[in-house]
């Protein structure tokens, strides 16, 4: 009676489990949504200000004690001011792609190791890459945005699928 009773736990957890997927692709992820955190921790570009790439034209690292939570990740700046033009604008200043490389993104790939050193504003965007080559071959050739801009619809179901995914992984693991 046990044995049988431990296979209905099983296969109810299974249901379960499946139901809870199920239920999470049928929400609006908002892959739009989606950040670069590295593989490691929540810290968007590596930590660098999004701002500064704007108004100091480089990329400056930033700090922890200028940061700010969105879009499930912490995004650092050289100063409370920059925090400050972040918060009432963050989608100005954000990268494109999530902070994924572009160039990546415009071959319909998924580049998680980025250069916050490897950057071009483009049209008052944004965009950053894994390499300073790659980031120079991206605004050199405009064929590259509108690529990305192709791509990025499927490179996002490729994250949230993978986010699913690992979720799913430490869900079950508990």
């Amino acid at each position: 009676m046990f044995a049988h009773r431990e296979g209905g736990v099983r296969r109810l957890v299974g249901i379960t489990g499946t139901a809870v997927a199920l239920w999470l692709l049928a929400q609006p992820l908002a892959a739009e949504d989606i950040v670069n955190t590295g593989y490691f921790g929540d810290v968007a570009i590596k930590g660098f200000d999004p701002v500064a790439y704007f108004t100091q034209n480089a990329a400056v690292e930033g700090s922890p004690t200028y940061s700010y939570h969105w879009l499930g990740a912490t995004w650092q700046f050289a100063s409370a001011e920059n925090r400050d033009l972040f918060k009432k604008e963050p989608a100005k200043y954000a990268p494109q792609y999530g902070g994924y490389c572009a160039d990546g993104v415009s071959l319909g790939t998924v580049t998680t190791n980025i250069d916050p050193k490897a950057w071009r504003i483009i049209d008052g965007k944004l965009y950053i890459s894994y390499d300073p080559g790659a980031a120079e071959g991206f605004a050199k050739t405009p064929a590259k945005i509108a690529n990305s801009q192709k791509h990025w619809s499927e490179v996002q179901q490729t994250l949230v699928s993978e986010k699913l995914h690992t979720d799913w992984q430490k869900n079950t693991s508990n």
